[in-house]
């Protein structure tokens, strides 16, 4: 491998994370990517170990317009679901596959810094601000352990915890830490997996997918309600990427992982957004 190489961020999630042979299927494409000439970031979250963890803690998940509320105690949890359990496995497939992974989070070497994230949202008019706790917004990415790594023929595994300058810890949307990676490291491509074929103009009907998108295209849509759920934080992920430097995002069906050859292989598929 080679630091002149360019290079793929992958943001792993969603289904394919939960059943045991899809990950393997997954894993293995996404490290074959590799073969194509490609130096591979994995970025994760883990929503449903996270999910698991504080129940068997018997910590009340409260949401907050789809953002889980963070507590100190809570947060001890989260970092042990996403590092111990789902980077570890990560890394522990990858390794498997006769691939070398490093098992990271934004905190490692201050990868990533973050500041802590305040909710705002609009009710009758005024603005409302919501505490939630410890989760956190990224607004730095250094990538030069990461550029050494990827230099040496590595697969950082990231999992999406920050601390801020004073060394406060934060959990961080794995979609948006995701696009602040593959912005920073100005990735040749970001690859969102989720449980689509990507962005449909009508989210029950496959044939209306969105092969092509323009990042200028993207408030239209999210006027006319065609961004919704949980396909938004995908959207503003994609967008912090290339606006960063990412030269372009492809939101992909991570329980289709054929899907990830054919980026390898520079073929259309998914939704292609681009600046």
């Amino acid at each position: 491998m080679s630091a002149e190489q360019p290079i793929c961020v992958v943001k792993y999630g969603g289904n394919a994370m939960t059943d045991a042979g899809l990950k393997k299927q997954v894993i293995q494409q996404i490290c074959l990517l590799q073969n194509f000439g490609y130096n591979v970031v994995i970025a994760h979250g883990g929503g449903p170990f996270i999910k698991k963890a504080l129940l068997q803690a018997q910590i009340e998940s409260e949401f907050i317009d789809g953002h889980r509320v963070t507590t100190p105690e809570a947060l001890e949890h989260v970092e042990t679901a996403l590092k111990g359990q789902v980077n570890g496995s990560l890394v522990r497939l990858v390794n498997q596959l006769g691939y070398k992974a490093v098992g990271l989070s934004g905190k490692d070497g201050k990868i990533a810094t973050a500041v802590k994230r305040i909710h705002r949202k609009l009710v009758d008019g005024h603005t409302e601000e919501h505490d939630l706790g410890r989760v956190g917004d990224v607004v730095s990415i250094d990538t030069h352990l990461l550029e050494l790594l990827l230099a040496h023929g590595y697969i950082p595994v990231m999992a999406c915890l920050a601390a801020d300058v004073d060394s406060n810890e934060y959990n961080v949307n794995a979609d948006m830490f995701a696009g602040h990676l593959a912005g920073a490291l100005k990735a040749e491509k970001f690859i969102v997996l989720t449980d689509v074929d990507g962005l449909m103009r009508d989210k029950d009907d496959p044939a209306t997918l969105i092969s092509n998108l323009r990042i200028s295209e993207i408030g239209t849509l999210r006027q006319e309600g065609v961004i919704q759920g949980g396909m938004m934080p995908k959207i503003e992920a994609c967008e912090i990427a290339l606006k960063n430097g990412a030269g372009s995002a492809v939101i992909l069906n991570g329980t289709v992982p054929e899907q990830l050859e054919a980026v390898g292989r520079r073929q259309s598929v998914g939704t292609t957004i681009t600046n």
